[in-house]
């Protein structure tokens, strides 16, 4: 059976091959805006399901892996910030405060109308941040392209008092243990897969 990751990010791609299956990788074609008064948990999830659908369509022998991570301070979502400007108006928002992540998981595969999601939680708690704090860590490690603002397996780990959840491979946007068992689910079990 193909596997195939409804992504373009480097870090999903580096996280899957952890696991050591064979995969492609194919961009999904989806609107990742949030809906009017949609919880962070619920955004993650449809738009995990949105991806793997989007690639399952012309793929349907295939099982397609889809994720989407939404960074929720409060209620309110953080997208990858762009630029150094909106990372440090995030930073300076997370100082201090819990910021919770929601990673949603989607597999999909038409021809055996398998499908599974699951989101994944996972709690940062910052540290209290000076302005000089902040605007050092990003000129080191240039987060832009993530969501939050950090790269928890860089120097990111440092703006950090606690971390809390079950995953951590979750924090870089594609939830290993839930995947291994949905793999599972899907007739992959990523421990009896023979290598060769």
């Amino acid at each position: 059976m193909d596997v195939i990751l409804a992504s373009s990010s480097p870090y999903r791609q580096r996280l899957l091959a952890r696991l050591q299956i064979p995969f492609s990788c194919i961009a999904p074609e989806v609107d990742e805006t949030r809906l009017p008064d949609e919880a962070p948990a619920a955004m993650a999830a449809r738009l995990a399901l949105a991806k793997a659908r989007s690639v399952a369509r012309a793929h349907p022998d295939a099982l397609v892996i889809g994720s989407d991570q939404v960074a929720a301070l409060g209620n309110r979502v953080m997208g990858k910030p762009g630029g150094h400007e909106v990372a440090f108006t995030q930073l300076r928002a997370s100082a201090g405060r819990e910021v919770r992540f929601l990673t949603g998981l989607a597999l999909h595969r038409v021809s055996s109308g398998f499908e599974r999601f699951h989101v994944e939680p996972y709690s940062v708690y910052f540290r209290e941040l000076s302005d000089k704090n902040i605007d050092n860590y990003l000129q080191i490690e240039q987060p832009y392209d993530c969501a939050g603002s950090f790269k928890w397996e860089g120097l990111g780990i440092a703006l950090f008092a606690r971390m809390a959840g079950d995953d951590p491979t979750s924090l870089e946007g594609l939830p290993l243990i839930a995947l291994t068992g949905l793999l599972a689910e899907a007739g992959l079990p990523v421990l009896d897969i023979r290598p060769g």
